[in-house]
């Protein structure tokens, strides 16, 4: 059986995450569509199908039926170019909606409403009534007869239920409010939607492609990997790649979310969407559109939608017994008063959808602006874990520590000074790939040492290496290499260093000692994680129980040592067991099973990584690690949030039905009031997209 085709289609009219499941619904159905994931944030599917058996203008027709479009290129620009005009007659239309919610509601409790309502015959007040109307009737019924319920469904039968008792001025109003309402839940998800769009409209369109030494500004799609592509100051690079030639000053924040630039030069790695602040880059593509950094970067953010929070979930079949309630109580106000007029009201106070967004639209806006920061999550189950998190377990190398040895020591020994110790071991080693040798060299850069060019090198597998250095005869390496051990060395060894002996002639002149060293970040993060109420913080290494033990330490965290990757597993396991939500923290490589048993598995420092951003739950592209409480923060705040969205909608809703049942609020001021929920939800998750980091 071949693969299935993968294809994106874009949709629009979803305004709420009900309006998703309804396209989802309506695609799954077609014979030949194997998955489809509806994305609110991106309005588009991603379907997995049979292309023998379905093709896009099926799609298109099942979408169209279900209520919804399938916009053709022509109308998506289109679209684009009327952005603008739609931006500024949303502030108009506020001011609009605003005077006659007052006019309607002021005018109701004056009885000035009922009486300019007298002069307009009823036929024609009703026949106006349903012109407005039928774009949102004819959805309903659409999807009525889908067996399926819209947040417009409980409004319509409010207004059908006005026009029968003879109120067709009160069915106008609850039209009014029904495209009011509308207004602002599309108003609510773009505001949220905006911080996925403005991350992809980073994405740059051309490049300038290096052909046979001329420069050609192409269309991004025809660059090709193995291409070299020119980039200058204040461009973006069009693509991943390894710089050629060059040397330039790169904003990084579209991929690791850390303003401060980075240097560059022949040989370094870049990403595409970051831009050249200063200098000049000739870049070798090695990887473009969707395959980029950046591209899995939107793509994650885009599939997050499809890891929905349990919270979300009881929400959902909350909301599909909702009209059954609602009618219930409708029908048992008429039974036990007669009074039709507040048995509308009850069928058009009730706010359904308000229930579905309270917390997807949380969750988009949280998930949108951490991928601003740096923080990829991918999904709002994640969100939910996090936030209730209480034990943390924490790889070693390259997570908890640099990743690569760093000289820490230098031992002086028979009256030569350090840094001419220092300045022959690195001479020798100039020539070594050996990552010890590399941080020698390191070390006497940083202390801007003078380092001659050595003769006669050779490397001694395993033991070290051994050079000609001004005439004198230099031996780096271990105690096996120079045939004898040193008490002076015997408390470093104990710290679980690696040691070199430095020779010169037949005379050991100096020992080095280098270690994997700690991220000076990490104490001041670990203490902000103890804060926030984490109970059990441990690192688990396969590294031995010395090297573990100095640097766990001065942290004040357990440890356990010499672990194979199926150690840490069972590790997770065991704490899950005992009923404990756990977050495990790597680098996404060698700990990618421990990442994926645990609750929450995060990624450290990601960028440029496929595997570690598919392995984690929860992805940090750069290595700061005062990003590990800033995830646990925004994950609490925005389950606070989602919390107050739904205890308010709950609220609201309650009071509304009770006071409509008892007949003290008419219907027109249950259809104002219908769109408040709404409102509060809006407000209430923007806060999310102002400050992710409190």
């Amino acid at each position: 059986m071949s693969a299935p085709l993968v294809i994106d289609v874009p949709i629009r009219g979803m305004d709420c995450h009900e309006c998703t499941l309804h396209v989802q619904r309506a695609i799954a159905a077609l014979d030949g569509v194997q998955a489809v994931d509806v994305f609110l944030s991106s309005e588009k599917a991603r379907i997995a199908l049979d292309p023998e058996r379905v093709n896009l203008e099926r799609i298109r027709e099942a979408v169209e039926q279900a209520g919804y479009s399938v916009p053709t290129a022509e109308l998506q620009a289109h679209q684009k170019q009327a952005n603008g005009f739609v931006r500024r007659m949303i502030a108009l239309f506020g001011l609009v909606v605003g005077i006659v919610l007052f006019v309607v509601v002021v005018g109701e409790w004056l009885g000035i409403f009922e009486r300019l309502t007298v002069l307009v015959p009823y036929p024609i007040g009703a026949i106006a009534v349903l012109l407005a109307a039928s774009p949102i009737l004819r959805s309903v019924l659409r999807a009525a007869l889908r067996r399926q319920i819209t947040s417009h469904t409980l409004m319509s039968l409010g207004m059908t239920a006005a026009l029968i008792v003879g109120e067709w001025a009160t069915a106008g109003v609850v039209v009014l409010f029904m495209y009011v309402g509308t207004t602002i839940e599309g108003l609510t998800t773009e505001r949220t939607r905006r911080a996925v769009k403005d991350l992809a409209s980073l994405a740059p369109q051309t490049a300038r492609l290096l052909r046979n030494g001329v420069e050609q500004v192409v269309p991004i799609d025809e660059v090709r990997v193995g291409d070299e592509v020119v980039v200058r100051h204040g461009e973006a690079i069009p693509t991943d790649g390894v710089v050629c030639d060059g040397q330039a000053t790169v904003n990084q924040a579209a991929i690791t979310g850390e303003s401060l630039p980075v240097e560059v030069s022949a040989g370094s790695k870049v990403y595409a969407a970051t831009i050249i602040q200063n200098g000049f880059l000739r870049v070798r593509a090695t990887a473009l559109g969707t395959d980029s950094t950046f591209g899995r970067i939107i793509k994650l953010i885009e599939n997050a939608e499809a890891h929905r929070a349990d919270i979300q979930r009881i929400a959902d079949r909350f909301a599909g017994y909702y009209l059954p309630v609602v009618v219930s109580i409708a029908a048992l106000t008429f039974l036990l008063s007669r009074n039709a007029l507040a048995t509308a009201a009850v069928l058009v106070v009730a706010c359904s959808c308000s229930f579905a967004i309270a917390t997807p639209i949380a969750m988009l806006a949280s998930i949108g602006a951490s991928a601003r920061r740096g923080i990829l999550i991918k999904g709002g189950k994640y969100i939910e874990a996090l936030a209730r998190a209480d034990v943390l377990l924490i790889d070693k190398t390259g997570t908890l520590t640099l990743g690569k040895p760093r000289l820490t020591d230098i031992i002086a020994l028979a009256d030569v000074p350090e840094t001419e110790i220092l300045r022959l071991a690195a001479a020798a080693e100039r020539y070594s790939e050996h990552p010890l040798a590399e941080a020698v060299r390191a070390a006497a850069v940083e202390r801007a040492l003078t380092v001659p060019v050595p003769k006669a090198f050779e490397a001694l597998t395993g033991l070290g290496v051994r050079a000609v250095v001004e005439g004198q005869q230099i031996t780096v390496g271990s105690a096996r290499l120079v045939g004898m051990e040193l008490p002076q060395a015997a408390p470093l060894a104990g710290q679980g260093k690696a040691l070199l002996y430095v020779m010169r002639n037949a005379e050991v002149i100096g020992i080095l000692a280098a270690a994997d060293t700690l991220r000076p970040e990490v104490p001041a993060a670990l203490q902000a994680l103890r804060g926030l109420g984490i109970r059990r913080i441990e690192l688990l290494t396969g590294d031995n129980e010395r090297a573990a033990e100095s640097l766990c330490a001065p942290l004040g965290i357990p440890f356990r040592a010499n672990l194979l990757p199926e150690d840490k597993i069972r590790i997770v396991r065991d704490y899950q067991a005992k009923g404990h939500t756990v977050v495990m923290v790597g680098d996404g490589v060698n700990d990618a099973p421990a990442l994926a048993q645990a609750n929450v598995g995060i990624a450290m420092g990601a960028a440029g990584s496929p595997i570690a951003i598919e392995s984690a739950h929860l992805t940090l592209m750069g290595d700061d690690w005062r990003l590990v409480p800033q995830a646990f923060r925004v994950a609490r705040r925005t389950m606070r949030v989602v919390r107050l969205n739904i205890g308010f909608t709950v609220l609201f809703n309650f009071a509304g039905l009770s006071l409509a049942a008892l007949g003290l609020i008419p219907p027109v001021l249950a259809a104002a009031a219908q769109s408040i929920p709404d409102i509060g939800i809006l407000g209430n998750s923007a806060r999310l997209l102002r400050a992710t980091d409190q």
